[in-house]
């Protein structure tokens, strides 16, 4: 199958793309460089520069690659930002990802997988979070992936555009060849890394009284392998849908900080800090509707064995891809 990544020069579309070039699809990439890295695609991939805020560069790369699928994972995604400009995130997760819905059904492809996020739920009434639980998003990140959401409904309807919405919250890891290198870093896991790399003093904990175990928040993390083999699962889904993705459990902030410890031998001091205004205690998606409907079965449920590829990936490229 000929597929048209969207997003594959980021964290995520990268890897799935080398796993669809490693499965025998072909693929192209559209991606503008603003958060991704050229060093990060595929070389056996075709690459193609451009914004999906240009309708037209957009649609004549559909016309140029003239793919069968879509894989959608162009999109900013910080909450704080998100906070502070909403309009960033509402003019380029959704008035640009309706051009490219635009596009698609001007070029008549109709299959889609979009990278979404379990932002939309907001602080959920229950967890682990189904699909079922309601959607309330507390940051206009999470209400514009909403948004784009709803909007695919109705692609559906009129268009008959088939998509695949798939929702998770903390990807980790890394493959062999590719990883997590974001010019701005909030994440915690390639944070505590950079400690452990000698590239940063010590590693923050915001807040250690939540009603969790050690008192840390709890958060669900799911190796981006799995996450990738989730999204190629997706391609062959009979009917739209919506699907959580997550190991069931969750690790605290500590356990994380420990099993880093734990992997790359080197001691990585803390810093305890309040509570950020707005973080869940637990947060942990269930993916028993994705492993009951698309026969979805992750392989790497031991935080050790998530870190162990991040660290080694982080080893090999210490400063990234180094753009």
């Amino acid at each position: 199958m000929k597929i048209l990544v969207v997003g594959g020069a980021g964290y995520i579309g990268s890897i799935c793309a080398e796993l669809l070039l490693d499965e025998g699809h072909a693929v192209a990439i559209f991606d503008n460089l603003t958060e991704g890295h050229r060093r990060a695609v595929d070389p056996r991939a075709q690459f193609i520069e451009g914004d999906l805020i240009d309708r037209e560069k957009i649609a004549a790369a559909l016309r140029d690659a003239r793919p069968e699928a879509v894989m959608h994972f162009a999109a900013n995604a910080l909450v704080g930002e998100s906070m502070e400009n909403p309009s960033k995130y509402f003019r380029n997760n959704v008035g640009s990802g309706v051009n490219l819905l635009d596009a698609m059904i001007a070029n008549n492809v109709r299959r889609l997988v979009f990278s979404s996020t379990c932002a939309t739920f907001g602080p959920p009434d229950r967890v682990p979070i189904d699909e079922t639980v309601p959607q309330c998003p507390i940051n206009p990140y999470g209400e514009s992936k909403l948004m784009f959401e709803k909007i695919l409904r109705w692609y559906d309807q009129i268009h008959g555009l088939r998509f695949v919405s798939l929702r998770y919250f903390n990807a980790a890891g890394a493959s062999e060849n590719y990883g997590e290198d974001h010019r701005l870093e909030t994440h915690l896991l390639p944070n505590v890394l950079k400690v452990a790399l000698g590239q940063k003093p010590q590693v923050e904990i915001y807040g250690t009284d939540y009603e969790t175990p050690d008192g840390t928040c709890i958060r669900d993390y799911i190796h981006i392998l799995d996450l990738s083999r989730a999204h190629i699962l997706a391609l062959d889904a009979r009917q739209s849908d919506f699907y959580n993705l997550g190991t069931g459990g969750g690790s605290s902030v500590r356990e994380v900080i420990d099993a880093c410890r734990k992997v790359t031998g080197k001691d990585i001091p803390v810093v305890e800090k309040p509570r950020r205004p707005g973080d869940p205690p637990r947060l942990i998606a269930s993916s028993d509707k994705i492993k009951r409907e698309l026969g979805w079965k992750p392989q790497f449920q031991d935080l050790v064995a998530i870190i162990g590829s991040a660290w080694k990936w982080h080893q090999k490229f210490p400063n990234g891809y180094g753009d």
